[in-house]
């Protein structure tokens, strides 16, 4: 298999003041063409986990919608991708196959799993942690490189401890990415939050069921593009240098410093999961460095993008930052506009996230200063999608800024902006 085509872009302000040790830089990682010319991708396999708890069945029409959905989604699978379906209540049963396995989608395995829909239905509860360890446990019965999956969920994870939904989310990471979809109101934002960030997926909210096949849909088309999985952002540092930080920060916020995979004492990888042809992503990392003296020239990082064959580790492409100590200071007061406002738009989420969980505890003052902060990150950084969320919970005085809390908020208004907190808008260069 040939390695895939990227580029590495490196914007940053490499002169730093006299004594300065904080070194930033954007990252730019975009596939091009068709992915450094794959005839096909990697291998596939898709998992489809329906909740199948007693609520999908209040009202029925939750558990018809699902169904549907998961029919359009099966009909998006390629030809010659694995696939299985999984029904969700306090236990987790493998659906479609009925074994622990996963069928070859052709024109006959689709339509035998689109009759066998027919008999999904609702009872029990809900234990989320176990729908994960079954999906591993389905995904490892084959070698497949590019695994995916969708979980659906209309509630809370009320039949098994967080604990236990942490240590499947564990056990679950680098083994395939997952996106999370809420339908109605009664789930936590939070909980298929910390699932979608560590497996590499998205979680939003589907308010009315009826939307729920468009959803199922167009996730299944964006995983059917996918061409290549564990591609790693490698950062290089000199000794004595300390990260602070990695983090995407485009098109949505997550920090990836925690999952640095050590490769030697100053080399380190960090995930960004599968990609497809034509996808760019923004990255932002922070690297302390011991200073230097003025008109010394360091090379705080080396970043490379690094593709795991049989054959070995690839280096697809590769970027340096430097610092550059200067007494100059026109030269070091620039900040560069990427990390300005991706620095913002990190604040932004943060903001939200905490203004949201005050106003669920309660806590008035708390949640309207930081929704107030949140307004005026979103429009500082030309985020009009969040601005645009934000008006549906807050209104805002013209005059002061300040933000209150209206007085009647429709919970989906509050989750979508919960879930659509991350998300962030492209720095123009």
């Amino acid at each position: 298999m040939n390695a895939p085509d990227f580029s590495v872009d490196i914007d940053q302000n490499e002169f730093l003041p006299s004594g300065a040790r904080e070194v930033n830089a954007i990252v730019t990682v975009k596939s091009e063409g068709s992915v450094g010319g794959h005839e096909s991708p990697e291998s596939a396999a898709e998992i489809i986990i329906v909740d199948c708890s007693g609520s999908m069945a209040d009202p029925i029409t939750k558990l018809i919608q699902a169904r549907e959905a998961t029919a359009v989604a099966i009909d998006a699978i390629r030809d010659g991708v694995a696939f299985a379906v999984i029904a969700g209540t306090q236990d987790a049963t493998p659906f479609f196959p009925a074994n622990e396995s996963l069928t070859v989608a052709s024109a006959a395995s689709r339509d035998a799993a689109k009759r066998e829909l027919r008999r999904l239905r609702a009872s029990g509860g809900t234990a989320i942690g176990q729908w994960l360890h079954l999906a591993r446990r389905t995904f490892e019965t084959r070698e497949d490189g590019l695994r995916h999956a969708i979980l659906l969920t209309d509630g809370r994870n009320e039949h098994e401890s967080a604990g236990d939904l942490a240590a499947a989310i564990e056990q679950c990471e680098g083994v395939f990415r997952c996106d999370c979809r809420g339908v109605g109101t009664d789930w936590k934002v939070d909980e298929l939050r910390k699932i979608s960030t560590a497996l590499l997926g998205t979680v939003d909210i589907v308010p009315e069921p009826a939307g729920l096949a468009a959803d199922f849909e167009a996730m299944m088309r964006e995983s059917m593009a996918k061409q290549v999985a564990d591609v790693a952002l490698q950062v290089w540092t000199p000794k004595h240098a300390t990260i602070r930080f990695v983090k995407q920060v485009f098109p949505t916020v997550d920090d990836l410093t925690a999952r640095r995979a050590q490769v030697d004492p100053q080399k380190g990888n960090y995930p960004t999961g599968a990609w497809g042809a034509g996808e760019s992503r923004d990255y932002h990392v922070c690297i302390d460095v011991q200073p230097g003296a003025v008109g010394q020239v360091m090379l705080a990082a080396r970043l490379s993008l690094v593709y795991t064959t049989p054959d070995g580790p690839q280096t697809l492409g590769q970027g340096p930052v430097r610092a550059v100590w200067t007494d100059d200071e026109a030269l070091s007061s620039r900040i560069s506009r990427g990390v300005a406002t991706y620095t913002g738009q990190a604040e932004l989420a943060q903001a939200i996230q905490e203004g949201l969980e005050a106003r669920d505890k309660g806590d008035i003052a708390t949640a309207e200063a930081q929704l107030s902060r949140a307004v005026a990150l979103a429009h500082q950084s030309g985020n009009t999608d969040l601005a645009g969320l934000l008006d549906n919970v807050v209104e805002v005085d013209p005059a002061s800024g300040v933000a209150r809390l209206k007085d009647k908020v429709a919970d989906a208004d509050a989750m979508k902006l919960d879930t659509h907190s991350t998300k962030t808008v492209r720095v123009r260069k």
